[in-house]
């Protein structure tokens, strides 16, 4: 038999992994509302048997370890989704914040009404109305300032829009430097965690906490850009982007820096050896995606059609004759959406307006015929479309790619959150459970201890016999 003394130190013994038990399970309900947290548990194991006359005779039970409860597989699956995630959401915010900011110049907001300030839609056809106004009047001072008044609306929306859209762009830009920038504090947050992890290792200690922290770390980093991690045997964890390590071990090899690609486009390469990194997920690349696909699609395409609109307008109004016999004179100056203007000459004086075909002739009305017809006619540059018909497809192209960054968006939500409930399902702390853990540690405890007081009466028992 063990003996009275042997089976005080089994009581002992169950005391106190009954009450490791207890405060571990204080720990997970103290941490139920932890994003962050894994659930912890104490490992129990029978201890060491001891050779009796009447065979081998159990000594009790110990704790061997807490460990973390935790699925690494899962854990590199929702890292891998939140860069897609990161992707997209990036890009929709990019995309939506350029819908509120030019929805008036676009007309492609969905709440828009008679009374809100008209389109670059409707400054075009405002347009090509007026100079068919002044065809069928070429005489009417009226009718030229009305054309005058249509073109400078139509200049100063392009201008606007332009405007708007340059400083979306420096924006994009702003918000890739600020990534770049909490990316590079979390690459060093990492390589922190792996020395104390390390650290922590090697005095057997456990780590649990500082996984955690770890975990929620490498998930933000991945939210920015996707990356690739190797776990060592220590327990620390190597960190890379696009291919190029940047965390080994407690070392961070490298950072992230912004550099100018051109045009003042700002792109990422690593800070010390310089390297282009070609990234293929995170708000970073999704950001930048934004920028220099649909936005910047739409930014060339306003170009586009205001330097179309200055060349073929020009090309006819330059022949025609003002109602004082001038003429060679521009209507437009200007080369882009930016510089798009009307002759400051009549905005001065109306009466300049060049729409005769011929000197002298009050009533011909020749150009402003050919200038009001330009509306429906297809031009080149313009892919063979007409203006308003190339406006709409500009449109039509950002509103294809914004629509699709939502239907990610909303995809990516569902993946993410069927990804997440499942690692809730193994990681995260439920209170009934634990409620019922400490219930069951709490009565163990209990019984326990009256192991140990039953076993002290029974040598107050034998030492009494001995008196």
């Amino acid at each position: 038999m063990l003996g009275l003394f042997n089976t005080l130190n089994l009581g002992a013994r169950a005391l106190q992994a009954n009450q490791l038990g207890l405060e571990v399970t204080g720990q997970n309900l103290a941490n139920s509302s932890n994003a962050a947290y894994s659930r912890q548990q104490v490992v129990l194991q029978t201890s060491l048997s001891t050779p009796t006359a009447l065979g081998m005779q159990g000594t009790g039970v110990q704790a061997t370890s807490i460990q973390q409860v935790r699925d690494a597989l899962l854990d590199g699956q929702i890292r891998d989704e939140s860069s897609v995630s990161g992707y997209w959401s990036s890009q929709q915010n990019s995309l939506e914040n350029a819908q509120a900011q030019l929805g008036e110049f676009l007309n492609i907001n969905s709440t828009s009404s008679a009374s809100d300030a008209q389109g670059l839609s409707d400054q075009l056809n405002n347009l090509f109305n007026a100079f068919q106004g002044l065809a069928t009047s070429p005489a009417s001072i009226s009718q030229r300032q009305n054309v005058v008044s249509q073109a400078q609306g139509l200049a100063e929306g392009l201008n606007q829009a332009s405007q708007n859209l340059s400083a979306l762009n420096g924006g994009l830009n702003t918000s890739v430097a600020n990534d770049v920038a909490t990316a590079n504090q979390l690459l060093s947050q990492i390589a922190d965690l792996n020395d104390q992890i390390g650290k922590s290792a090697l005095s057997g200690g456990t780590t649990n906490d500082l996984n955690d922290t770890r975990e929620q770390a490498l998930e933000k980093l991945a939210g920015l850009a996707n990356i690739q991690t190797t776990t060592n045997a220590n327990g620390t964890v190597d960190v890379s982007i696009a291919g190029t390590q940047l965390v080994s071990g407690n070392k961070t090899l490298d950072t992230l820096q912004t550099y100018n690609s051109g045009n003042g486009q700002l792109q990422v390469r690593t800070a010390t050896g310089g390297t282009p990194l070609a990234l293929t997920g995170g708000s970073i690349q999704g950001t930048i995606d934004a920028r220099d696909g649909a936005l910047k699609t739409l930014r060339d395409g306003l170009d586009t059609l205001a330097s179309s609109l200055i060349t073929q307008v020009n090309g006819i109004y330059s022949s025609g004759y003002d109602l004082n016999g001038g003429t060679g004179a521009a209507f437009f100056t200007g080369t882009n959406a930016a510089t798009i203007s009307v002759n400051s000459a009549l905005q001065t004086d109306p009466s300049l307006v060049q729409a005769a075909g011929v000197s002298g002739a009050t009533g011909d009305n020749a150009v402003a015929l050919a200038l009001s017809k330009l509306g429906t006619q297809n031009v080149a540059s313009l892919g063979n479309q007409t203006f308003s018909g190339a406006f709409a497809a500009q449109v039509g192209s950002f509103g294809f790619s914004l629509s699709n960054a939502n239907s990610q968006v909303a995809n990516q939500n569902s993946v993410s959150t069927m990804l997440q409930n499942q690692r809730d399902s193994v990681s995260g702390v439920s209170i009934e459970e634990e409620m019922a853990s400490l219930i069951t540690f709490q009565q163990a405890y209990s019984a326990s201890s009256k192991i140990i007081s039953t076993a002290d009466q029974m040598l107050q028992t034998v030492i009494a016999l001995k008196t």
